[in-house]
């Protein structure tokens, strides 16, 4: 069939916008442009080779996938290949992903998503500052995925300002630290000073990030191009149908929606004649027949490939694909080359069946992926496209919303609406097929996953019913979700310990009294954990360690430092008293009268005992307090909640901490206790946490939300009652076990967690009036949480050039620990802020930090953490300072 292009899909937003494209001479041939339904940005560059918003020859989607990847291999070349690790992106460059990594041959490949998998713990995340949905997940089933120091290849479908690309690089680098990273897109859009922002931030990480794209140019602009896409989606968005077919008209009578020539279809949707559309009635929504019991069903014309009862009708059936038992589905949980080599024996079967099931006349056939399951149905496409004599196409549905518009010019000349039918974790919504309606297909077949296998799919109103308007022919194939067996556990049938240990008290672990708090932990006091902070930044950020696999050598005061100390809490001591009296009243009057305390080990611990005293004080209740681990990138500690939901109602729990920075623990916490919730089963659980101080207007239960001094932020171990920081290692901590935490019982003559907590208790007397009148005026205040402190964040690390949230730590608490625990830079303190800040000067003083003061400072100070780490690198000037 001869195929030429007449009109560049693009010219419609370009005469009306402004925009102009301008690069390489196949930008045009690789990208249309069509209109965002997005606040964030108008336009939307629609590749005419990814196969997801238009339909296209399955082999030059692959094609250009493979391409790029065994470019990638040249440039790494064959041994330091075989070490690295392919990352996509959700959902549009899941596939792209894949086919890269399989042009590299050697690596396995991960992609992100959108999807939270109960049991399955999340290595990271980032954020897409552009996208209608913003949070992606990484969740591989080996957690040692992303450690190492081979190259790690980030592929999206175009790189646009490369803000992605840094967040993802930034969230990762924190975590699992390499050396080299590739970016691989199909095009390269990005501006002068964005490619100068990449190199600037590749040298600030002494890491190389190489590029490689199919094509670059770059996307021009006007100044108001937002408010005019804005306008003509407005414009035409309420005379665009749901479902939009491109009927051909004098104008393009022979321009299909992929914008190539073909003879006009007698059956499409210009009137001709075609079999009656299927119903949902042809499609039972079964929740995903078990591929064996559909194989055993399958007879009639269409062989063993189809249930005989829809086969008959020729209108629609559920294909039997018989894929093969364990094999992922796709890389959201990771794909090997072992995975792959699986995948290729199996494909011309399972592409044979998809063959057996199309009606035999059939001309032009459709293969439907779904949203981020790219790659599977690209894979059977391509297959498919081999060995039947139709034209076979390829796209996929999304959850993007944009406009469409029936014209030759415009890229989405049409759009299909239909509800989501996988039960999204952001709740119900709409989704899309683009250039289906009008596409002129024979068949569709629409792949999904058994999760998406729903009611949903099936209803009046579902895609199947939808796509059935379009084609007279509509067939399913169901790919098992792949979901990963819990590690550690020899056998799928073995069951969990019927009996968690009860918690470790003093003075056996921790200095406090056994009445004080209960540690949901395990004792590792006899391992060795420790090591010079040097050391241990070193092997994190070489990726040899996470951080949470090991401990800082606790830091020893000096007697001037300790002197600090003893200042600050006689000047402080009435003020803490206040604020925990308030924050303690408040968790009594609205989160439960007899509330169940479970601190954030460590800095919540002193601040959960400090509250369990005050409602003795003030109540005489006795209440229960527990100290559990929560770590960030892995969560809280699930058989801790096993255990306090084994012996307390879930709905009386109230999470302590100590303060609020930029709200990460607080983000983190919600996301845990979700997936706890999802995967045990166990609901009640608040998520929300009650603190002393929220500076960072994080949540909503608090004492104060001014920033001041909490002085058990000044010290580790010696006001946290002898207890480490928490420690997760695999080879520490199985699947059965708490997480871990060392007793520094040799710290006892320099303990100060009893003196830190009677100086505080002592003034429960004199604040008793001032909190209840407090505690009024808080209960009819807006304390709605505003993120004040998250923003403050993000307007600093751009402000100083830093580009990364992660490398600013807001208030007295965060920066205290900077200087105690991390590589500091230089510290911001507030213009005339006072004694609060006299023990973060001394600790700058002793590490050679400079101290800037700055006007309007949301916070009483902020810490930044040196922006390129390098061994010794303790000071500004990279000098090691010994303190």
């Amino acid at each position: 069939m001869n195929h030429t292009r007449t009109v560049w899909s693009g010219s419609w937003v370009a005469e009306r916008l402004g925009v102009q494209l301008t690069g390489d001479d196949t930008l045009t041939d690789l990208l249309g442009l069509a209109l965002r339904r997005n606040p964030k940005r108008a336009h939307l560059l629609v590749s005419n080779v990814l196969g997801k918003h238009v339909p296209q020859s399955p082999a030059v989607v692959y094609g250009h996938g493979v391409t790029l990847g065994r470019r990638v291999r040249e440039l790494l070349g064959d041994e330091e290949a075989a070490t690295a690790v392919v990352l996509g992106y959700a959902e549009t460059a899941t596939g792209l992903g894949h086919s890269v990594a399989d042009g590299l041959h050697l690596a396995p490949c991960l992609h992100s998503t959108r999807r939270p998998v109960p049991g399955v713990a999340r290595a990271g995340g980032f954020e897409e500052s552009h996208s209608h949905a913003t949070s992606h997940l990484l969740l591989p089933e080996d957690p040692a995925l992303l450690v190492g120091d081979g190259p790690l290849v980030l592929v999206d479908d175009e790189f646009s300002t490369g803000n992605t690309v840094l967040n993802t690089i930034r969230d990762l680098h924190e975590r699992y630290p390499r050396s080299r990273y590739v970016v691989v897109a199909l095009v390269d859009m990005r501006s002068p000073a964005d490619a100068a922002r990449l190199a600037d931030f590749a040298r600030e990480i002494g890491a190389r990030v190489d590029l490689v794209a199919a094509a670059s140019g770059t996307v021009r602009l006007p100044a108001d191009v937002l408010e005019k896409g804005q306008a003509l989606v407005a414009h035409h968005e309420p005379t665009t149908p749901a479902d939009t077919p491109t009927a051909p008209t004098e104008a393009h009578a022979t321009t299909r929606p992929d914008g190539l020539t073909a003879a006009e279809d007698p059956t499409g949707p210009d009137g001709g004649t075609r079999a009656e559309s299927p119903t949902a009635d042809d499609f039972p929504a079964d929740g995903g027949a078990p591929a064996d019991r559909v194989a055993a069903e399958a007879a009639g014309r269409f062989g063993a490939a189809v249930a005989p009862e829809r086969a008959a009708s020729g209108r629609g059936g559920r294909i039997a694909l018989r894929w093969p038992c364990g094999l992922p589905d796709g890389g959201r949980h990771g794909f090997t080359p072992a995975h792959r080599a699986r995948l290729e024996r199996a494909l011309p079967a399972m592409a044979a069946r998809v063959a057996e099931a199309l009606p035999a006349d059939a001309r032009r056939v459709l293969v439907l992926g779904f949203e981020e399951l790219m790659y599977a149905p690209l894979r059977l496409a391509r297959e498919l496209e081999q060995i039947v004599t139709a034209e076979v196409r390829y796209s996929t549905t999304t959850r993007s919303p944009v406009l469409a518009v029936d014209d030759p010019g415009y890229a989405i000349r049409s759009r299909i609406v239909f509800p989501a039918h996988d039960d999204p974790a952001d709740g119900p919504g709409e989704r899309y097929a683009y250039n289906v309606a009008g596409g002129g297909f024979d068949a569709v077949v629409a792949v999904v996953d058994s999760v998406a296998d729903t009611p949903e799919l099936h209803a009046p109103d579902g895609l199947l019913a939808r796509l059935g308007e379009h084609s007279p022919h509509v067939l399913l194939a169901v790919v098992p979700s792949y979901v990963p067996e819990p590690r550690y556990v020899p056998a799928a049938c073995e069951e969990r310990p019927a009996m968690l240990p009860e918690p470790l008290r003093g003075p056996a672990f921790s200095s406090y009294a056994p009445d004080e708090v209960g540690w949901l932990l395990q004792d590792l006091s006899d391992v060795t954990l420790e090591a010079p902070t040097e050391e241990r930044e070193e092997a994190i950020q070489n990726g040899g360690a996470h951080y949470a696999e090991s401990l800082p050598v606790e830091y020893q005061p000096s007697e001037q430092y300790q002197e600090l100390f003893h200042q600050a809490l006689d000047a402080s001591a009435a003020r803490l008293a206040r604020a925990v009296g308030v924050v303690t009243e408040t968790v009594i009057a609205e989160r439960s009268p007899r509330p169940v305390l479970v601190s954030l080990a460590r800095a919540g611990t002193p601040v959960g005992v400090l509250m369990r005293r005050w409602a003795r004080f003030r109540h005489g209740l006795d209440l229960p307090h527990y100290a559990v681990s929560i770590v960030r990138g892995r969560g809280i500690d699930v058989n801790a909640l096993r255990w306090l939901a084994a012996h307390h109602d879930p709905q009386d729990i109230v999470f302590v901490d100590g303060w609020t920075g930029k709200g990460a623990i607080t983000r983190e916490l919600a996301a845990a206790i979700r997936e706890f919730e999802e995967a045990e089963g166990i609901t009640g659980f608040d998520p929300e946490i009650a603190v002393l101080a929220d500076p960072g207007s994080c949540v909503r239960t608090y004492g104060t939300r001014e920033d001041f001094l909490i002085p058990s932020a000044c010290l580790n171990s010696t006001v946290s009652g002898l207890i480490s920081r928490t420690v997760l290692r695999a080879d520490l901590v199985g699947p059965q076990d708490y997480h871990g935490a060392k007793f520094y019982r040799e710290l006892a003559g320099s303990d100060l967690s009893p003196v830190f907590l009677d100086a505080v208790s002592a003034r429960f007397p004199e604040v008793a009036d001032p909190v209840a009148a407090a505690v009024k005026e808080l209960a009819a205040a807006d304390r709605t949480p505003s993120w004040a402190g998250w923003a403050a964040v993000e307007r600093i690390s751009e402000e100083y050039g830093i580009h990364d949230v992660n490398l600013v730590k807001p208030g007295v608490g965060e920066t205290t620990r900077v200087l105690l625990r991390r590589v500091p830079w230089k510290i911001l303190a507030r213009s005339g802020a006072g004694a609060d800040l006299d023990h973060v000067r001394l600790l700058a003083e002793q590490r050679g930090v400079p101290v800037e003061e700055v006007d309007e400072l949301p916070y009483t100070c902020v810490g930044l953490i040196h922006p390129q780490y390098t061994r010794g690198a303790t000071g500004a000037d990279g000098r090691a300072v010994t303190v």
